[in-house]
């Protein structure tokens, strides 16, 4: 693995590109882009699954997206969709400045909101020739079920106390230990397993702060990361889901955007048992996810 930086607008964006086992800089590469998660970071499961890829032949680049981890921008933790689909056309820019890559032959993989992130990137970069999304997420849709107006208006009026000297607001993206969730009352499935893999030594790294810009959730509310999905997405699709539902919605979010996607060339695969954390790093089902991930890349990456 090599840790490389390219620029993004007027900041650097800080990435790991995972290389092949006997790794041959005058051979021609595919290549596939790995988004992370809303609240997570390069080295968590996006770099899992790059690392995997890349043992497959693939080259491989997980990112920090713009204004979280190492990478630049400000204001800080700042989760803005329209952003974070332009981080995905700026690492495929990269990508074919690179001459041991072929730039016909670039793929894309998100997982949870990156997933949503990488299918609307897809619709109008088409030099990205295939997707997979791993229990992938339509972040609007998700902040849209849980009273939305009344953020909003909270929204509303902390952006004009900030514009009269208040500091910025950040917040939370899950309670800071299941402990303080339960206290709160929490008890759903999907935001406890966010807990125990971001909280907790399983999947916690010190860039991975848990911290979100309070205001950035208006930009969330509006977005459907899956908007003319019907008329702009044609390239090859892979959709995997697990068939343990949480409230976070990544299995009928998946089901979604494999109805709504223009290819004809699409596929969705269920993994039995599987939660929507558990495919992020747990061996059975991360396994199960690769294997079909990685002959789906082999075959539409020619």
């Amino acid at each position: 693995m090599q840790k490389v930086t390219f620029k993004n607008r007027d900041w650097d964006t800080i990435a790991n590109l995972h290389l092949p086992v006997n790794f041959d800089e005058s051979q021609n590469y595919p290549a596939i882009v790995c988004v992370h998660p809303g609240s997570s970071v390069k080295e968590q499961t996006a770099s899992l699954y790059a690392q995997k890829l890349a043992e497959k032949g693939f080259i491989a680049l997980a990112y920090d997206a713009s204004f979280q981890g190492e990478s630049g921008g400000e204001p800080r933790y700042l989760e803005d969709p329209t952003t974070r689909v332009e981080d995905i056309r700026y690492a495929v820019d990269y990508l074919t400045t690179l001459n041991f890559i072929n730039e016909k032959r670039i793929g894309l993989l998100g997982i949870c909101a990156g997933g949503g992130y990488a299918a609307n990137a897809a619709m109008t970069e088409k030099r990205i020739k295939a997707v997979g999304t791993v229990v992938g997420t339509n972040t609007g849709r998700a902040f849209r079920e849980i009273n939305f107006l009344e953020t909003l208006e909270a929204i509303s009026s902390q952006r004009t106390a900030e514009a009269n000297g208040a500091e910025p607001m950040i917040t939370n993206w899950t309670p800071n230990s299941a402990k303080e969730a339960k206290q709160a009352g929490i008890n759903e499935m999907d935001m406890l397993e966010a807990i125990d893999y971001y909280r907790t030594q399983r999947g916690e790294y010190p860039t991975a702060n848990n911290k979100l810009l309070f205001t950035s959730m208006a930009n969330l509310i509006k977005f459907d990361a899956f908007h003319l999905a019907d008329v702009l997405f044609t390239q090859p699709l892979l959709v995997i889901v697990g068939d343990k539902v949480g409230a976070f919605g990544s299995y009928r979010d998946g089901f979604d955007l494999y109805n709504k996607a223009a290819t004809t060339n699409k596929k969705i695969h269920i993994v039995k048992g599987a939660s929507h954390y558990d495919l992020y790093d747990k061996p059975d089902t991360t396994e199960e996810a690769l294997e079909n991930l990685v002959p789906f890349f082999n075959k539409n990456l020619l």
